[in-house]
This record gives C-alpha cells, sequence and structure tokens, in this order.
C-alpha cells in the first residue's frame, strides 16, 4: 500500500495529472546525466577521495599543497582563489600569511578542497572550483 493509495480519488487524478505533466518531465530529463557526464564525476570523486586520504595520511602532501595554494595567492591573488564576500578579514590576513590547513569537505552536492584559518577564526573557506580541479 502506498500513499497515493490513502488518497480520495479526485486527488489522486490530480496528483498523476501533476507527474505527466511536461515539465515535471523535463524537470527529470534535466537531472539525468548521461554516461560521460557520469565517468567524469565518478573520476572527479575518486580523485577527491585520494586526495582526501593522502591529507589524512602523508603530511608531506599536506605541506606541497600548503606551499602551492602559498604561491597560488601570492600570484593570482587571494580574491581569485577563495569566495572573499563570504569571508572575515581576520580569515584572510591568516591564509594570505600562510595560517591555514587544507582538507576535503563536502559542500553543498560535491566533494571540494576548504581551507581552515588558523587562530580564533573558526570559518571555512571553499577554494574555487577551477583551483580545486587544477589542485586534482
Amino acid at each position: 500500500m502506498s500513499w497515493l493509495d490513502l488518497l480520495p480519488s479526485s486527488e489522486k487524478s490530480k496528483v498523476r495529472k501533476k507527474l505527466r505533466s511536461p515539465e515535471t518531465y523535463e524537470k527529470l530529463r534535466e537531472k539525468v546525466k548521461g554516461p560521460e557526464a557520469l565517468e567524469q564525476e565518478m573520476e572527479k570523486n575518486e580523485a577527491m577521495a585520494e586526495l582526501k586520504f593522502a591529507l589524512e595520511t602523508e603530511p608531506a602532501v599536506q605541506e606541497k599543497l600548503q606551499q602551492q595554494i602559498e604561491h597560488d595567492v601570492k600570484e593570482e591573488g587571494i580574491e581569485n582563489l577563495v569566495d572573499i564576500a563570504t569571508a572575515s578579514p581576520d580569515a584572510l590576513q591568516a591564509i594570505e600569511a600562510g595560517n591555514f590547513t587544507i582538507a576535503v569537505e563536502s559542500t553543498d552536492e560535491q566533494e571540494q578542497i576548504v581551507l581552515y584559518p588558523e587562530g580564533n577564526v573558526q570559518e571555512k573557506l571553499p577554494l574555487q572550483t577551477h583551483f580545486s580541479d587544477r589542485f586534482l
């Protein structure tokens, strides 16, 4: 017995009609991914999982990635590396000074590299997607 069986017949017909609407069908079609997109997403997820494991188990990887991020902050500017609109000035200063740790965490619906500024600041700043992809 499903929840649909518990509704009156007039409500059942409304629900069925809504589920068959072209708009609903189009929304479902947009969510469906092709084999190439799924393969790319799987490869990215696998690379993120390997990076997360390496960051947790190998201090050399953490140091090397931190050096690369510090270099990119100097070369590209911090505003191109992270979203500065949501960051506090203390967090930006800590990152520019090289006082941060790196982790891989879920933000929204995907895994992403995030920076945790050291000190009293308790916030995480996700890297821009193109930088995360480049570091992978």
